[in-house]
């Protein structure tokens, strides 16, 4: 009670399936919240879109659940059925050791322990159909400019060797049952029964599709609210600081514009029942997830292939988008505020995605006081390049404050996070200051002009009738 009458309003700028050991008990509190939305993150959207049907997603979402060991979220959270998959790695992999698939233990299960020697190999298992299934979509779509990304058409099994940018490099794990050499992109009949298994398992978790309805309809790729700018990667921009457009059926968007678009493709891949224009929202999920001009991935390239099975660091870097480095320029931040009709004097813009790593001197507060980059890394995967366990922006009357919160040791009792006030107002705010003020004045004046209608004749008022009934 006392939190619900403290907080008027929640605002989460993305990534609640981030790595974090049980996202469907988060979930489970948001909806229980009275005033919550959300600016989707790329980790949010890899959810939404496996549960509209994209295999490489269901597949993907699988995958980075088992490297970081979060069965409980799987199997207990959403009662996915992995039976079918534990079976088919154990046959397949059976005289692999899949070592460099064993999970990293970041939080033990509690309800679903799984051996840590059928972890790796289903690791393994869902690892290779999701490259297949990926390299599909990017030969599916040639106007995604992701040619370089199609790394798995480029292996040589026969030489152990992945050839990249035109050169060879070994590879560390060299065993590839399922991988036909003259079709490697096609998945076994036995991959492709265990999709089937998944994918139904996915459609038909009640737990998992109330929580995504819950992200479509309380979500979106930004939020204007009270002058702010909030959302969850960034703007696409090129290296001269120009807006970087993404084609999307033909057209190219950039912008206030592509995210506009961005959100009602977003909508189609869950809502729409089939049918072509379905299939191509539910493709672009994945683009969403990992695409180089994704605004809410934010990076050149993913690079999923090379930090399994190339021993090869410059091969690893994946390079941030230049709205980063633009962003920290206070005239490109009034010039991203106006695009979106907000007064860049008084408006901010409030970003996620990137974790701030303060041990190192970096800051949240960014352009002058027109940037908070409040992804302080709230995920243990995080915690040791940040240092902390993320932020929360506090408005107030008085202020913005920022919440540095502590990472959450079970057992520790100083859990409260240090408040530090990163801008005052100039006069105490009012609700009239405020959208929800606005929308009460507005109200009210609609209000006066229904009375004063009545009161000049405007609107008759009709007589009551008796009615009897018998």
């Amino acid at each position: 009670v006392i939190r619900s009458m403290a907080i008027d309003s929640l605002h989460i700028i993305g990534d609640i399936y981030d790595r974090g050991p049980r996202a469907d008990i988060i979930m489970n509190e948001l909806i229980k919240m009275h005033d919550v939305d959300v600016q989707w993150g790329n980790h949010d959207i890899s959810w939404m879109g496996a549960a509209s049907g994209n295999w490489a997603l269901i597949a993907n979402v699988i995958r980075v659940s088992m490297r970081y060991n979060n069965f409980d979220i799987l199997e207990d959270g959403y009662g996915l059925n992995l039976r079918a998959l534990a079976v088919f790695a154990a046959q397949v992999y059976k005289d692999d050791d899949c070592a460099l698939f064993m999970p990293h233990t970041l939080d033990d299960n509690v309800y679903d322990p799984v051996d840590t020697g059928l972890a790796a190999k289903m690791h393994k298992a869902m690892t290779v159909i999701q490259l297949k299934l990926e390299s599909q979509l990017i030969r599916r779509h040639p106007e995604w400019d992701m040619d370089d990304r199609d790394v798995f058409s480029h292996m040589d099994l026969d030489k152990g060797t992945v050839n990249i940018g035109g050169k060879d490099y070994e590879l560390l794990d060299k065993n590839f049952p399922t991988v036909d050499k003259s079709s490697p992109l096609t998945l076994t009949e036995g991959e492709n029964e265990l999709m089937t298994v998944l994918a139904n398992s996915f459609m038909h978790s009640e737990k998992l599709g109330e929580h995504m309805r819950f992200l479509f309809a309380n979500g979106s790729m930004y939020k204007t609210i009270n002058g702010n700018l909030l959302f969850h990667g960034c703007i696409p921009l090129d290296e001269n600081g120009e807006l970087q457009s993404v084609n999307i059926s033909g057209q190219d968007y950039s912008g206030k514009a592509l995210l506009d678009k961005l959100d009602e493709i977003v909508n189609k891949a869950y809502f729409l029942h089939s049918g072509e224009e379905k299939d191509y929202a539910a493709d672009f999920m994945w683009y969403l997830w990992c695409g180089a001009r994704s605004p809410l991935y934010g990076k050149d390239k993913m690079a999923f292939f090379e930090r399994y099975f190339i021993d090869e660091p410059a091969l690893h870097k994946e390079n941030y988008n230049a709205y980063y480095h633009f962003s920290e320029q206070v005239d490109v931040c009034r010039y991203i505020l106006e695009m979106f009709g907000l007064d860049p004097d008084k408006g901010h813009i409030i970003n996620g995605h990137v974790p701030v790593k303060i041990k190192n001197g970096e800051s949240p507060v960014k352009a002058g006081g027109k940037l908070f980059v409040i992804d302080g890394g709230i995920s243990k995967a995080y915690q040791k390049a940040t240092g902390i366990a993320g932020y929360t922006l506090i408005c107030d009357s008085h202020s913005l404050n920022l919440a540095e919160h502590k990472p959450f040791i079970p057992g520790e009792s100083e859990h409260t996070p240090s408040i530090h006030t990163v801008e005052r107002f100039e006069r105490r705010a009012n609700i009239s200051d405020t959208d929800k003020g606005a929308e009460f004045l507005t109200r009210i004046n609609d209000l006066r002009e229904l009375l004063d209608a009545y009161r000049s004749g405007a609107i008759k008022q009709r007589p009551g009738k008796r009615r009897y009934f018998i």
